[in-house]
């Protein structure tokens, strides 16, 4: 079968429509429905259903959703291996969200180095939907991302928890509705609790993607946002920073994920040693460092919020 079959199967899946898909895949819906067609013919058996509201799977096509991620991944990893850099037995291709580089999966970096040299490694900065697609087809062993949304075929496991705090440069803020106030984007998950919490809020005057540049931001202009507590930490030590007292605070949990049916040594491996970096990530101290032999991960639940005691 050619591979490009599935995976145009799979971007339809998670498209919704061959439109969308096309436009995904960067070819003419002409294209895509030559596909399918392939695909059916080969199959011997129609895959979707077409209606005004897009496609829906048929009992054949949900049979083939549960082996299309596996073909893809299966390729993709094999094209990965055959260009083995010399001296290396293995390649392991990672991804993470940019506010978990520094210093999680660049203590992860070094943890490999040192346990499992004769690995090479791939990795990249995205977003968290980019990265899952790739990891779904194959092109990433595995993904660190913030509170991940279900994707098929994909198993998450969290590695470390952060806590999201409103924090000041003006211990007399008004909280959330300070007009300095900086909406920082931790995700789905948060916008969510955001809103239950403030249902009254209004749009912000400033809303910034990545949590570092606008804790960055609020430390050199001014102002008041929701941070990860650990990262504040050192500003909220010299009084730059100051929490906000009796406003609710956000769990924001990470996790590494990858196929559900990726069972080899050399991912364990790494998954090791992002459990090692996540403690050291935790736990830090002046004398910390990444050791070399890891102990059990752990599994847990997305984000939620609580109003810490007085």
């Amino acid at each position: 079968m050619d591979i490009e079959l599935a995976r145009t199967f799979l971007a339809i899946v998670e498209a919704g429509s061959f439109v969308r898909a096309a436009e995904r895949l960067n070819v003419t819906q002409t294209t895509v429905s030559a596909r399918v067609r392939s695909l059916e013919d080969q199959l011997r058996r129609p895959v979707f259903l077409r209606n005004k509201a897009g496609v829906t799977l048929t009992a054949a096509g949900e049979q083939f959703l549960r082996f299309a991620p596996t073909l893809v991944q299966v390729w993709e990893r094999a094209r990965h291996q055959v260009a083995l850099p010399v001296g290396r037995r293995a390649v392991l291709a990672a991804g993470g969200e940019l506010a978990l580089w520094n210093p999680l999966l660049l203590n992860w970096m070094v943890w490999m180095r040192r346990s499992a040299p004769d690995i090479a490694l791939q990795t990249q900065v995205g977003l968290s939907d980019d990265m899952l697609r790739q990891v779904a087809n194959g092109v990433l062993d595995l993904a660190v991302v913030y509170s991940p949304r279900q994707w098929p075929g994909l198993k998450a496991e969290m590695l470390m928890e952060e806590r999201l705090v409103l924090v000041t440069t003006d211990p007399s803020t008004a909280g959330v509705s300070d007009p300095d106030y900086v909406y920082v984007d931790w995700g789905a998950d948060f916008a969510a609790h955001h809103g239950l919490n403030y249902p009254q809020f209004s749009n912000p005057g400033l809303s910034i993607g990545l949590g570092p540049l606008g804790l960055d931001y609020i430390v050199h202009v001014g102002g008041t946002g929701y941070f990860r507590k650990r990262v504040a930490q050192p500003y909220l030590a010299d009084g730059r920073l100051h929490v906000v007292p009796h406003t609710p605070e956000f769990t924001l949990c990470a996790y590494a994920v990858h196929s559900e049916n990726a069972e080899s040594e050399d991912l364990e491996t790494a998954l090791e040693g992002l459990r090692e970096a996540a403690r050291a990530d935790e736990a830090p101290s002046p004398n910390h460092r990444v050791q070399a032999e890891p102990r059990a991960g752990r599994s847990g639940v997305g984000l939620g919020a609580s109003v810490p005691a007085e």
